[in-house]
Order: structure tokens, then C-alpha cells, then sequence
């Protein structure tokens, strides 16, 4: 049963909407001042408060705004017999849902309450469906890696800097984009995806800027384009670094000037929008190698991230593990099941090439195809139990062999490996960072049978 709080001093109203809003199935509660609305706000939940303007003591408009401060979603009608359109405007702008003129007619004020209840099932329905993607898009983790990330996004999010991610594939930078997103003053405007990788050649223009009709074969109506839809908000250009050079001028043009044209349109369109990308390319090789605009990369690394893969931060495993469990086991609408310490061994010696979406989709797999509450270490694939001959586990000095040459090659194979991987198996980049001729690696790589994880 819905509750509304009728607030007014005059008592023959009081009892008229009493016997009005009982016989419309409302449960109703009384105030005959601002201070004791005030009072029974903060001890009462009612879904709708209707307020007169004129009252004893503080007069309704002032106990808006005071309502308003303890729940600025409250939903509020204002009554009043001297009404003007003036403060008709202040109780609006004071966050009121509607006013009402006395003498009050029954049809106005059910139909006003009404429309009112609608749009609050559609406030708390949207911030329901809000808080269920914060959860969905949580970054989940205390290692010192994931820490740093989270400290820097807290203090570049609220500016309006433009931002660039990089990180390698599955390593949660979409995660980034909305935590920047959520922490900034831009919130309550749109979060609005582009991968630019998905998307044809010949179709980035259209989705980006939108088009007019008739502009191409099939554009039989005009459409906005996700800068439009972004306008206020936030543009997350996921895999910027497979964008063509044409498209990355137009983009830095939009950077620049904050205005574009529909294809196939010549009016110029102004937006205001935060620009997020992300990469799991080095864009500084790109730019060498002619396939990157350097005056657009400058323009979009303001504000640079790096997101660690998971293997440099293994100890947010466990806790990453735990949240995919529950969060599969609701979706699946199954008893939570739990991990065996063996499985979570398993699960930390693996080197994980994927990163956290690797491990998310397993956890998912897992949660679908293991019978019992509890997942073994025999349930898991056996390419994360199985001891590969790529992946070099740290040996002890108290286990390394007696020659000096034998314990210099298995730190040698060690050391590459990792560099290697960190580096995403790009050799010449490795190459560079470890002061070695690419061709010696090359010839290093061969001799030790060094390849990269094909699981």
C-alpha cells in the first residue's frame, strides 16, 4: 500500500483528502506544520508528500527545499490557494513534481498523485537498474596494482581531462572507463560505448557522427550518431588504435573544435563530451610505424592508465574467484558453491593470458558444468593444472644444479619468458627493453623452444 503525507494547517482539508485518499486505497499521515513534516520525513518513509505553501512557522516552499535535503528524491506536490505563477516556478525549481490551486479538485489531485507515483516506480527502478551496473562493472581487488588504479581514478575522475587506457586484452579497461565516468560530475548523463574495432570502415563514420537521410544507400531515415547521444556525458572509444587515420582526423577535430557534421549533412552540430580511450596496442609503435596520428595521441593522454594484467597482481585472485562465484550463482539461480584450496592453488600458479575475463568466463563455466557445491582441482581444465613445459615456475637456489652454465640457462629461459609475456610476445619491444639484438633474442627464443601459450 502506497503512503502519502498530507501537510497542512487547514484541518477540514486534512480530513477531506483523509477520506479521499482512504477510499483510493492510499495509507495517509497528517502534519499540520513544516517542522512536523520535517520531523515525520526522518522517522516515516511515505512515497509522496502532498505540501500547502502557506503555513504557520516556515512556509511550504522552505520546507521543500529542507525535504529535499534529507531525500532529494522525494516526491512532492505542492497545494496552494494563493498560488502565482512565480512561485508555481520556484516550487519546481525547489525539485516539487507538480503544483495544485485550491480549492482543490479531486480529479487534479488523483490524477496529479497518480502520474506522480509513476514516474518515483520509474526513479527507483532506474536506480535499481544504476546500482545493478555498478555491481556488474565493480573493480574487484586490494593489490597494490589494482590500489594505485583505483587512487588515480579518484583523482582524475571528477576533472574533465581526457583519458587513455592501455592495458593487454581482458584485463578490465571498459571497468576504468565507467569508474571514471561514475566518479565525475558527468554521472547522472550518458555512459555511451563505441568499439571501434567492431565496427566496418565504411560504416565508423556514420556510427560515430550519425547521418542524414538519403546521405547513402540505406539511410532511409537520419540518425544520431554516439557523439550526439554522449552530449553531457561520457564517449568510451574502446580499441582506438584500430581506428583509421581518416577517422582519427575527425575525431581529433571534434577534440579540438567540439562540433561536427552529420554524414551527408552540413549543419554543424556542437557537442560537449568527455572523450575515454582505451588500447591494448603500444600506441607509440603505432605512431613510428605510420598507423597512429601523434597529435591525436598527445590530444587523448592527458590523463594516462595503465591497467595491470592479472598475473602481476595474483593476489586479488581469491577475491576475484569469490565474486564470480556468487555473481554466476545468482544468474543461474544456483546454491553458491565454493572453491577447494587445491582448485585456488591451481587457479594462482596459472599464468593466466587472458586476464580477469579468462578467469570470469571459467568461474562461469565452472559454475554451469560442476555437479557438486564444491569445485576440485580435477574440475578445472587441464591446461591450468597441467605442468606446461612454457610456464617456468621459480626454483630455489637450494634447487638449482651444481653447474653454473645449467643454473645460468634456466634464470636465462626464466628471465625471457617474462619479459615476453609482459611485453605481450612482441619481440622487438622486448628486444629493446632488455638491451638485446633482436636477433640474438630471436635466436634465444629458438634455442630454449620458448613459444607463447597457445591455450
Amino acid at each position: 500500500m502506497k503512503s502519502i503525507l498530507v501537510v497542512d494547517d487547514e484541518i477540514s482539508i486534512r480530513q477531506s483528502l483523509a477520506g479521499i485518499l482512504g477510499d483510493e486505497g492510499f495509507q495517509t499521515s497528517f502534519a499540520a506544520t513544516g517542522e512536523d513534516a520535517i520531523n515525520m520525513v526522518q522517522t516515516e518513509d511515505p512515497d509522496l508528500i502532498l505540501l500547502d505553501i502557506w503555513m504557520p512557522g516556515i512556509d511550504g516552499l522552505e520546507t521543500l527545499k529542507r525535504i529535499k535535503h534529507l531525500r532529494p528524491n522525494q516526491l512532492v506536490i505542492m497545494m496552494s490557494g494563493h498560488g502565482s505563477i512565480e512561485t508555481a516556478v520556484k516550487a519546481t525549481r525547489l525539485g516539487a513534481y507538480d503544483f495544485i490551486e485550491k480549492p482543490l479538485s479531486l480529479e487534479k489531485v488523483l490524477l496529479s498523485i497518480q502520474n506522480a507515483m509513476k514516474v518515483g516506480q520509474l526513479v527507483a527502478e532506474n536506480q535499481a537498474l544504476k546500482e545493478k551496473i555498478n555491481r556488474d562493472y565493480e573493480m574487484i581487488g586490494e593489490s597494490l596494482p589494482i590500489s594505485k588504479l583505483k587512487k588515480q581514478i579518484e583523482i582524475a575522475a571528477p576533472s574533465s581531462g581526457w583519458a587513455l587506457i592501455t592495458g593487454e586484452n581482458g584485463t578490465g579497461k571498459e571497468l576504468v572507463a565507467r569508474a571514471i565516468h561514475s566518479q565525475s560530475t558527468r554521472s547522472i548523463k550518458p555512459f555511451v560505448e563505441v568499439n571501434c574495432a567492431a565496427i566496418p570502415e565504411e560504416l565508423i563514420e556514420s556510427e560515430l557522427f550519425g547521418h542524414e537521410k538519403g546521405s547513402f544507400t540505406g539511410a532511409t531515415a537520419a540518425r544520431k550518431g554516439k557523439f550526439d547521444l554522449a552530449n553531457g556525458g561520457t564517449l568510451f572509444l574502446d580499441e582506438i588504435g584500430d581506428m583509421s587515420l581518416k577517422t582519427q582526423a575527425k575525431i581529433l577535430r571534434i577534440l579540438q573544435e567540439h562540433k561536427f557534421e552529420r554524414v551527408g549533412g552540413n549543419r554543424t552540430i556542437e557537442v560537449d563530451v568527455r572523450v575515454i580511450a582505451a588500447t591494448n596496442k603500444h600506441l607509440e609503435e603505432e605512431i613510428k610505424e605510420g598507423n597512429f596520428r601523434e597529435d591525436l595521441y598527445f590530444r587523448l593522454n592527458v590523463l594516462p592508465f595503465t591497467v595491470p594484467p592479472l598475473r602481476e597482481r595474483k593476489e586479488d585472485i581469491p577475491r576475484l574467484v569469490s565474486h564470480f562465484l556468487q555473481y554466476f550463482c545468482s544468474k543461474e539461480s544456483r546454491e553458491i558453491k565454493t572453491i577447494s584450496q587445491s582448485a585456488l592453488d591451481a587457479l594462482l600458479s596459472y599464468n593466466w593470458p587472458g586476464n580477469v575475463r579468462e578467469l570470469k568466463n571459467l568461474i562461469e563455466r565452472l559454475v554451469i558444468m560442476t555437479p557438486d557445491q564444491v569445485i576440485r582441482a580435477n574440475d578445472l581444465p587441464q591446461q591450468i593444472t597441467k605442468t606446461d613445459k612454457h610456464v617456468i615456475e621459480k626454483t630455489s637456489l637450494t634447487e638449482l644444479p651444481d653447474s653454473y652454465r645449467e643454473a645460468k640457462e634456466i634464470f636465462e629461459k626464466q628471465f625471457l619468458l617474462e619479459k615476453l609475456q609482459k611485453n605481450n610476445w612482441n619481440v622487438s619491444r622486448t628486444a629493446e627493453e632488455i638491451g638485446l639484438e633482436r636477433s640474438n633474442l630471436h635466436r634465444k627464443i629458438k634455442t630454449y623452444e620458448i613459444e607463447p601459450d597457445k591455450n
